[in-house]
């Protein structure tokens, strides 16, 4: 089944979203109307995912992706990278420098990184490891390895699912995964 992705609003005049509680992590966060939201659907209009973002408070030029979020049932499709990558684009594209986001697990932190955001090195309080595009490297092939890393390792250090740990041991020494257009 194809996929269309639509960015509905920007902030601070979102539109309200009201997602499936069973189907979606932070569904009730979707029904805030200042925050932008960015969706997924199906040809038949079913949401499969959505994002919502707003403005940094203290740096117009900076844009966070405060909540991503995919269908349980369609989760591994790449259809949340494919909806980062649009939004980033038309971020960009309406002038913003940069994009920032906060993770709580590698399935969300290995997906940035295949919409070209990176590993910052930042925390929040909450524990959240935070991204931002354009990556924050050098250049160099080492330099993006030992970033990639150096969040795994954090996430290496936490209470896992089963499913989470595995994941982590099949990137053990890897580099970051390839970019999705």
């Amino acid at each position: 089944m194809r996929v269309e992705y639509d960015l509905l609003g920007w902030p601070p005049d979102g539109p309200k979203l009201r997602l499936d509680y069973e189907r979606f992590s932070y569904a009730g966060k979707f029904v805030m109307t200042n925050t932008g939201k960015a969706v997924a659907r199906t040809d038949d209009d079913e949401i499969v995912a959505a994002v919502a973002f707003n403005e940094d408070r203290t740096d117009a030029s900076t844009l966070w992706l405060r909540y991503v979020t995919v269908a349980r049932e369609r989760r591994g499709e790449g259809i949340g990278p494919q909806l980062l990558a649009r939004v980033r684009d038309r971020a960009l594209e309406r002038g913003y420098e940069r994009l920032r986001i906060a993770v709580n697990n590698p399935f969300a932190y290995e997906a940035l990184y295949r919409t070209g955001f990176a590993y910052t090195g930042e925390t929040t309080g909450i524990a959240e490891l935070i991204l931002e595009h354009p990556a924050p490297v050098d250049g160099s092939a080492d330099d993006a390895r030992a970033r990639y890393q150096s969040g795994l390792e954090e996430f290496r250090d936490r209470d896992l699912s089963d499913e989470e740990e595995t994941f982590l041991e099949s990137r053990e020494g890897s580099g970051p995964p390839e970019l999705e257009s």
